[in-house]
């Protein structure tokens, strides 16, 4: 089907970026994760719940830097719910896509169903959004939507944990007691606040960590639960080893306790799992 003045040339080029349009086939993930979750919706200034009222498919040079067995499709969607958009949207919004098509070479039915959108406004062009990565166009479930709701706010708060950097440098302090002793790590971050990890050792006790997000140190800290915000600053950016120039200038029994403990923490924190074919 011929597109009668439905998308100009120049609506292309802004709401499909070049880079994108050399972008990798889109392999369906057998499951997306808080992680893979958390780097489409922090990435997007504008996150938005809606329902695909109209889809056409592209062809020509509108298709242009499709990989095979994909299709780009033009799609507008009804707006039933804003979970991000500062300078909000329109009731309808219209985005491109590249999918995947069936092994008899057809789309995929996309027309009525629910689907998140992770995207950026396109500037000059109001109700058009660019989707952040060739994946953003997401199947709506209440699970997802709710993941997705609890990271952007999570995100937004005062307080919430900064972005991961790296590792500054690290010590053991031993105790009183053999066995005794603390090891603080400090994080650096993309705002330069504060950050550590800190390990408790006791006599007789298991060792405790727990982070903290300030220059006071709380003892009584738990560490992160599993799939919040915090847990994936750390789970998906911290380094499985402890760098040897964060121990520089240790000794060599406090550095082994140092690494010891950083192992303690990366096995406490468990692997951050991204699914998506496309990052």
């Amino acid at each position: 089907m011929r597109i009668q003045g439905l998308i100009p040339a120049i609506a292309l080029t802004l709401a499909f970026p070049a880079q994108m349009l050399r972008s990798q086939p889109v392999i369906p993930s057998p499951q997306t994760t808080y992680a893979d979750l958390a780097d489409l919706a922090l990435a997007a200034p504008t996150v938005i719940s809606g329902t695909v009222a109209r889809v056409t498919r592209l062809k020509g040079e509108q298709a242009a830097g499709v990989a095979p067995g994909h299709a780009r499709l033009y799609v507008q969607a009804a707006v039933t719910a804003l979970i991000r958009a500062p300078q909000g949207v329109p009731g309808q919004v219209s985005y491109l896509v590249d999918v995947p098509l069936d092994s008899r070479g057809r789309l995929p039915k996309l027309k009525k169903q629910q689907v998140l959108l992770l995207g950026q406004p396109v500037s000059g062009r109001a109700g058009e959004i660019q989707l952040v990565a060739p994946d953003a166009q997401l199947p709506w479930t209440p699970e997802t939507e709710a993941t997705m709701r609890a990271i952007v706010l999570a995100s937004t708060r005062a307080d919430a944990p900064p972005r991961i950097t790296g590792i500054g440098n690290a010590f053991h302090v031993p105790g009183s007691l053999p066995g005794e002793g603390e090891t603080q790590i400090f994080l650096t971050t993309a705002d330069h606040r504060p950050v550590s990890l800190n390990v408790l050792r006791r006599p007789g006790e298991r060792p405790r960590w727990a982070v903290a997000l300030s220059e006071i140190v709380d003892e009584a800290a738990e560490p992160p639960a599993r799939d919040t915000l915090l847990w994936y600053r750390l789970a998906c950016f911290l380094p499985q080893t402890l760098p040897a120039d964060a121990l520089e200038g240790a000794e060599p029994d406090q550095i082994e306790i140092a690494r010891t403990d950083y192992r303690l923490v990366i096995a406490g924190l468990g692997p951050c799992v991204r699914n998506r074919a496309v990052r």
